[in-house]
């Protein structure tokens, strides 16, 4: 069975990519067109995390590169090649997408949207009906802050938080019609949020909390220099978010993708069993940027000039008032023990934030280097 993936460079989608050579010849790449050179940075993140170097020697061989735009019909592909291209894949990963918290909903859906309706397509142009497996986001349960949320449930009755999660909802509507449409099964995998303790590096993919990082970062920044500021924000002291080791989670995906399918669309919370508190992530937020924050029931109604600027990210820190939890027993039914993660603790996050030497944050005033970009994970 030939493998293609999509976002394939992206933080979640080279742990993929790592996991699918370990059990496939080859693996077809569907890289954003005009990204740059997908080869080079997919060679780059091998060699940066250790890979054997007869390994790294082997990847031009043992990957296929094309170009494809996914907000385009037939992913910006001519009619032959994207024929060619359906007919000699046998399973097709979606992992690319746009995670940008402080997006629209219109911009968001030209990719998360259209892209999957795109890909979904490409699916079912293969004459060999390549299974599809879809990477979603468990937040696609949407603004409820308390209670459970089940694998089953696609309804969000609550709303979002964020255009990012309705974006990510819609799609896997969609992979839900292309189903029923074709009669034929479909995977669809939602993790939390993914995070590593492997330090910042410039040649590698952010991650959701560095992204959160140079937000404050920026805004510390635009406030000026001088004393650590105290910052006011919505949430609760007994909140938690779910929060796994990025590793784990391509682990477990592939693992899934392994088992037979139901003949529908089987879905599966791909998170930690064990949620880390909201006061740790705030601690950790503070030891990275110089602000002390202040958990608040509600806004404030006389907001500091740094406050109304965190108010033009409203996907950053709705999730510390969040205290549901995601249900994952088909998970745990299916792996077994070994579904279960390592811990997440402060150390752990402290260790895939802070930059190299330990330095915990630059001198007040002074703008943080930029990150590469998260826009597609």
């Amino acid at each position: 069975m030939h493998v293609a993936l999509t976002g394939a460079t992206g933080f979640l989608g080279l742990r993929l990519l790592r996991r699918l050579l370990a059990t496939h010849r080859s693996v077809t790449v569907l890289a954003h067109a005009g990204s740059g050179n997908a080869l080079h940075r997919i060679t780059r993140f091998f060699e940066l995390t250790g890979s054997p170097e007869v390994f790294v020697a082997q990847l031009p061989r043992r990957l296929r590169v094309v170009e494809t735009d996914l907000a385009l019909p037939r992913l910006g592909l001519s009619a032959g090649t994207f024929q060619r291209l359906a007919d000699g894949i046998g399973a097709l990963w979606h992992s690319a997408g746009s995670i940008n918290l402080e997006g629209d909903l219109p911009e968001l859906r030209r990719t998360n949207v259209e892209g999957t309706r795109h890909v979904l397509e490409l699916a079912a142009a293969g004459r060999g009906a390549p299974v599809v497996r879809h990477v979603s986001t468990a937040f696609v349960a949407g603004g409820r802050r308390t209670g459970v949320a089940y694998e089953d449930e696609l309804d969000a009755p609550d709303g979002f938080e964020n255009a990012y999660e309705q974006s990510k909802y819609e799609a896997e509507l969609l992979v839900h019609d292309w189903s029923r449409e074709h009669g034929r099964p479909a995977l669809v995998l939602r993790p939390g949020i993914l995070v590593t303790d492997r330090p910042p590096h410039p040649e590698l993919p952010s991650h959701p909390l560095q992204v959160v990082e140079r937000i404050l970062r920026d805004a510390r920044a635009t406030a000026g220099s001088g004393a650590r500021l105290r910052v006011r924000t919505v949430g609760h002291p007994h909140g938690r978010l779910n929060l796994l080791q990025v590793e784990h989670a391509a682990d477990v995906m592939v693992r899934l993708a392994g088992l037979t399918p139901s003949g529908g669309v089987d879905t599966y919370h791909v998170v930690h069993d064990r949620d880390v508190p909201v006061p740790t992530v705030v601690e950790l937020l503070e030891r990275l940027v110089p602000l002390s924050i202040d958990l608040v029931a509600a806004k404030p109604d006389d907001p500091s000039a740094l406050e109304a600027l965190l108010d033009f990210y409203p996907g950053m820190t709705a999730y510390l008032a969040h205290r549901r939890r995601f249900d994952d027993t088909r998970v745990r039914t299916r792996l077994g023990p070994s579904a279960a993660s390592a811990p997440v603790g402060l150390d752990y996050l402290w260790s895939g934030l802070a930059p190299r030497g330990g330095v915990p944050h630059p001198s007040p005033g002074v703008p943080p280097a930029p990150l590469p970009s998260a826009r597609y994970a």
